[in-house]
């Protein structure tokens, strides 16, 4: 035995350095010491830093591969356990032991000789290491499974949260979870582009783990990664989670949608385009206005792209009249606009009933989700659903339940912030007289788009178009009252002050955008007690009366 040639094996089961950094240095320490007291002759030492899980291991294949050319009579290891922890490894060394090729397999804490029953003690061990490698994996497993039970996300926080070690949990990086927070916004807009995206992240410190600018792959997969909204994808399905969500999922569901549509990157203009265009469309064909200028005037006209179009140029001066008369209509009165004031602050402080029912509708609603969450998941451990139905469903309800949960919280938090804005477009409306006598084109421009949308047309040198709400509103009470002094109208037989009916018609198509929840109902009730109902009748949606 003396005269037998030994290859030394040592293998740690990770190549992190700082991770079982004294396993190595101690095996070849031991083994050292043992060929010494044995006399054996180690002829080289072989050292892997790889699981023996799975075959395929590179060095320890060389050094089998050089045993069976005859370069060493036997091994030396610490146990068996550092040889395989797999069948096919395993199986392979009981093999060259049977051929012949392995002499001797010698180890400090384990006894071998090659006989029929060292060879079957040594089957045993070999099993034993991968009974050991097989049980930590499921145990491994069971234990990521019942912190996902728990809401527990069981892997590396993304980025905008941290792993916290002490209490083993993930919370929101209060610097980074902002740049996400605006990455999301950005992209919501719909005027970015995925590699905006990396150069948004780029600008504001977050790169790769390499150091490097975010690829636009990455950055896809950040945009749809519905941790942001409290919830986490683990093993192919959704589950909710413990941590603090960074966006709400009405701001994520945006993002989705312009993922799926936006296939192709913006296109800049390379010529400025004048005021009014991609406002205005052709009444004749449907296709845009555009402009060019001749002899030191800016014309409008067709683009005919489609078909050929019998519509005439229209001068620049021509045009800006017409807008502007337009605009002037639907303005509106001051003494109105401190009416419909007057009345919303009014509806403020009852709007409070209306929250109150879809809160309590939402709650039994989310109640209801619950309880099917628990019929799906006993259905699925009876096995009596598949589990990709079971997924499915999962995902659909925990979807629904999340929306609802931020409906609520929203509406809860947020119900009178249909005042601002609406507040706001009684500023606007009541300003638009300024805008249309000034010279400011572009400012009509943006006034124009906000009162007709895509309905303002061009046809044989005319502009017209309807307004959209809340706009259409007040131009039908303008048309209502014509003339007549600033808080009458004329009723046959009789004069009435301005009728609440009327204003609160207005009021609530002007609050329609806003999503005010209480000014349906209230409407109902002022129209039906109102004499001037007989003159006035709402239009599909509520959205005003007409005389």
């Amino acid at each position: 035995m003396n005269n037998n040639k030994f290859f030394l094996y040592a293998r740690k089961s990770t190549d992190v350095e700082d991770k079982q950094v004294l396993s190595i240095e101690a095996q070849i320490a031991e083994l050292r010491a043992f060929a010494k007291q044995n006399n054996l002759n180690i002829v080289e030492a072989f050292i892997e830093k790889q699981s023996a899980k799975i075959p395929g291991r590179p060095i320890f294949n060389d050094m089998l591969a050089r045993m069976e050319k005859g370069e060493a009579d036997g091994i030396l290891a610490w146990h068996p356990d550092r040889l395989a922890r797999n069948s096919v490894d395993g199986g392979r060394i009981i093999y060259l032991v049977d051929c012949g090729r392995i002499a001797a397999l010698k180890f400090p804490q384990f006894w071998f000789e090659p006989t029929p029953q060292g060879k079957f003690m040594l089957n045993i061990a070999f099993g034993q290491s991968k009974y050991y490698v097989d049980s930590l994996s499921e145990n491994t497993k069971r234990g990521l499974r019942q912190k996902v039970r728990r809401g527990e996300y069981p892997s590396v926080a993304p980025i905008g949260y941290i792993n916290d070690v002490r209490n083993k949990s993930i919370v929101v990086d209060r610097k980074k979870a902002k740049i996400i927070k605006a990455v999301f916004e950005f992209y919501a807009t719909g005027n970015a582009r995925l590699e905006d995206v990396s150069d948004f992240l780029a600008q504001r410190g977050i790169m790769s783990r390499g150091g490097k600018r975010i690829h636009k792959t990455r950055a896809t997969f950040i945009l749809s990664n519905p941790f942001y909204t409290g919830l986490f994808r683990y093993a192919g399905e959704i589950h909710e989670g413990k941590h603090e969500p960074i966006i709400t999922k009405k701001l994520f569901d945006t993002a989705q949608e312009i993922l799926k549509q936006r296939g192709k990157p913006r296109h800049k203009q390379k010529n400025e385009p004048q005021a009014f265009c991609s406002l205005i469309s052709c009444a004749e064909c449907g296709m845009m206005i555009t402009a060019e200028k001749q002899k030191g005037h800016i014309y409008y006209r067709c683009t005919k792209k489609k078909i050929k179009c019998s519509q005439p140029y229209t001068r620049e001066e021509e045009l800006d009249r017409q807008l502007s008369s337009l605009i002037q209509k639907v303005s509106l009165r001051q003494d109105w606009a401190d009416k419909l004031l007057e009345m919303a602050e009014k509806d403020k402080a009852v709007s409070a009933q209306s929250v109150s029912a879809f809160v309590l509708e939402s709650q039994n609603k989310i109640r209801a989700i619950q309880t099917k969450l628990q019929r799906l998941l006993d259905g699925y451990l009876e096995q009596d659903i598949e589990r990709e139905i079971y997924r499915e469903q999962k995902t659909k309800l925990l979807l629904e339940k999340k929306s609802l949960d931020e409906k609520m919280a929203r509406i809860e938090q947020k119900q009178n912030d249909w005042l601002e804005p609406f507040q706001n477009w009684i500023k606007v409306a009541t300003t638009l007289v300024k805008i249309a006598r000034d010279s400011n084109l572009l400012d009509k421009k943006v006034a124009a788009k906000e009162i007709f949308g895509s309905n303002l047309v061009l046809a044989n040198r005319e502009a017209r178009g309807n307004p959209v709400l809340p706009f259409s509103a007040a131009l039908r009470a303008t048309e209502l009252v014509g003339k007549k002094s600033e808080s009458l109208i004329l009723v046959p037989g009789e004069r009435l002050e301005l009728s609440r009916a009327c204003a609160h018609s207005i009021l609530s198509a002007a609050c329609m955008p806003f999503h005010h929840p209480g000014l349906m109902n209230s409407w109902r009730r002022e129209r039906e007690l109102h004499p001037c109902t007989r003159f006035c009748r709402p239009l599909p949606n509520y959205s005003g009366i007409t005389p």
